[in-house]
């Protein structure tokens, strides 16, 4: 049944104007974690304002980290300070560490606890008790940890202590476990080497490498020392380009939108998102203006051009696995989308193939499950309805943008959960098709 919030999406002609990104959840979980590792006091501007990055700041509290957030200003946005423990310097916690929604936070603090001499509960809300953790688990038992669970989902009982480095090859690619593997390997004893079989986001490496740690990467396999200590960083954090992916994908299906996306991230294990609208039609102008702790910021343009059919094949799908709801978005405004060798979504905060279609079709597009994707089209324009995003922030926005072209008001429940991942979202989307 729908439930949660409501917001009501109208038709928009356009989009236009410019905008600031929130900070990047995924390097903002990273920051706070190594600077729980490091020495000294790190700080952190425009850090991740959701509900996700706030539970990884919650658990750190809870395991004896002076944390303190600020508002900061306009230009500073959100602004985290942590006081670090340095290595295995954690305490433990009083109560079960609660990750509420958010898989990044249970999987790197799993690796991060696994080196601590301690027993810890870490739970997480209904939707996170049931992903699947094995691929976490069995690596970080092997160096030495002692890692109890719900057949394979949480909540996790983790016993660490004194490990041992190890070589381990990933079944499938994945940025979270790999960060995870090398959180835990920084803090044992001798070398941990990572092999992945493709493509993985890189913001574990270069956090490490900005707090002082030296890493080696050598096509797909990433290895280092353990028990090398990490200095405190202060740094901006760069805007979430998966976030960002939504509005994007406004611009390019909206004739007459010309947007423009400020101090994005543009680390280009995540910049697939932009060269695959271009496929789909949009005109793109991406550039890099700087670097803030080893990671690319800059700003994207993105115009309206032409609306393509879209395809998108299983050695596509690590790259965009984040961004695939919002692609799915484009169907909505005429245009025609397959997507093949995307069985993970059926794992992140909802089904994302089941809850994707079922929300699609309530707003009049034709949309058919698949196995591991989906295929959607639409005769524009669709005649709009009520969607319910299942308590995933993708899913919302997802469907705002694919109302953007309905030929009236269409009604979007759950609408609160994009609070994990863009607060303020739905009110950034009304101001830029005003």
């Amino acid at each position: 049944m729908p439930h949660g919030s409501t917001e009501i999406v109208t038709p928009a002609r356009r989009v236009s104007g410019l905008v600031r990104p929130p900070g990047d959840k995924s390097i903002s979980h990273r920051y706070a974690l190594l600077a729980a590792l490091a020495g000294g006091t790190s700080r952190f501007t425009w850090f991740a304002p959701g509900a996700d990055a706030r539970a990884t700041l919650a658990c750190l509290r809870a395991l004896g980290v002076e944390v303190r957030t600020l508002p900061g200003g306009p230009d500073d946005g959100p602004t985290v300070e942590l006081q670090g423990l340095g290595l295995r310097g954690l305490n433990p916690p009083p109560t079960a560490l609660d990750a509420a929604n958010s898989g990044t936070t249970m999987r790197l603090l799993t690796g991060v606890l696994a080196a601590h001499s301690m027993r810890v509960v870490i739970t997480g809300d209904a939707s996170l008790r049931r992903r699947p953790m094995r691929r976490v688990i069995e690596p970080l038992t092997r160096m030495g940890a002692s890692i109890e669970s719900a057949d394979g989902r949480p909540p996790l009982t983790i016993t660490g202590g004194r490990l041992t480095g190890l070589e381990h090859t990933l079944p499938v690619p994945s940025a979270q476990v790999k960060g995870a593997i090398l959180l835990a390997g920084l803090q044992s004893e001798g070398r941990t080497t990572v092999r992945v079989p493709g493509p993985t986001r890189d913001h574990t490496e270069r956090a490490l490498r900005a707090f002082g740690a030296r890493i080696d990467v050598a096509g797909s396999t990433v290895a280092l020392e353990g028990r090398q200590p990490l200095q405190a960083v202060s740094a901006r954090v760069a805007g979430d380009v998966s976030s960002a992916a939504f509005l994007a994908v406004a611009a390019a299906v909206l004739p007459g939108s010309a947007l423009t996306l400020a101090d994005v991230g543009l680390n280009p294990t995540r910049t697939a998102i932009f060269d695959v609208l271009r496929r789909a039609g949009a005109r793109i102008d991406v550039l890099v203006e700087r670097e803030e702790a080893g990671e690319p910021v800059g700003r994207v343009h993105v115009r309206h051009e032409t609306l393509r059919p879209l395809v998108i094949v299983p050695s596509e799908v690590p790259d965009l696995i984040d961004e695939l709801p919002a692609l799915a978005a484009i169907a909505a405004h005429g245009g025609e989308v397959t997507i093949t060798g995307a069985a993970e979504l059926r794992v992140k905060e909802s089904d994302r193939i089941t809850a994707l279609v079922a929300g699609l079709r309530a707003l009049g597009v034709e949309a058919e499950e698949l196995p591991d994707g989906f295929h959607a089209r639409a005769r524009h324009p669709i005649a709009g309805g009520t969607a319910d995003a299942a308590g995933d922030h993708r899913l919302a926005m997802t469907f705002a943008i694919a109302a953007l072209g309905a030929a009236g008001p269409c009604v979007i429940t759950g609408a609160e959960s994009v609070d994990v991942s863009y607060p303020g979202f739905f009110q950034i989307l009304r101001s830029l098709s005003a």
